[in-house]
């Protein structure tokens, strides 16, 4: 299974490709930058075009993004929302699957504690993809904890949705 995990952004956008049945494992990770002073809907294509890059590159069997949260800041909350609607528009081109985790979610499945904070997801992130130092920048590493959700939580759902079916 191969997840691509995205942390979603205008000025840099997270991402993280996993794969592995039991053992997960980083293929690519790192952040697509737009420059802060091109127009929105330029940093939108740049951002459309690379993540359709990675999708096709990687080929995903889903894609797995963070919902949105945010408590204060409206302006932040709706360019992460557009570059979300980027990252979704370039899975459903590409035929992908999207699953969305809430970082409660995210940092349950990562860390085993929904209040994790950013130093305990970076360390768990390094361990269970045995890395030799902590994801960098950050965007990279959030992207990553959002694929190994989906790596965790996946299949676990797809057992679920088969009893569901079985009449169990």
């Amino acid at each position: 299974m191969i997840t691509l995990g995205i942390d979603p952004g205008t000025a840099r956008l997270g991402f993280g490709v996993v794969s592995g049945v039991d053992q997960p494992r980083a293929i690519e990770f790192g952040v697509i930058e737009t420059e802060a002073a091109s127009p929105m809907p330029d940093r939108l294509a740049t951002l459309f075009d690379a993540v359709t890059d990675l999708l096709h590159r990687h080929h995903p069997g889903a894609l797995a993004v963070e919902q949105l949260f945010f408590a204060r800041n409206v302006t932040t909350a709706m360019t992460v929302g557009q570059a979300r609607g980027v990252v979704l528009l370039a899975a459903a081109r590409a035929g992908v699957t999207v699953a969305e985790y809430t970082p409660s979610e995210v940092k349950h499945a990562v860390a085993g504690y929904g209040k994790a904070d950013k130093f305990q997801m970076q360390e768990m992130v390094r361990l269970l993809l045995d890395l030799a130092t902590v994801p960098h920048p950050d965007d990279a590493a959030d992207a990553l904890a959002v694929a190994l959700c989906h790596h965790q939580t996946a299949p676990f759902l797809a057992r679920l949705a088969d009893q569901a079916g079985a009449g169990t």
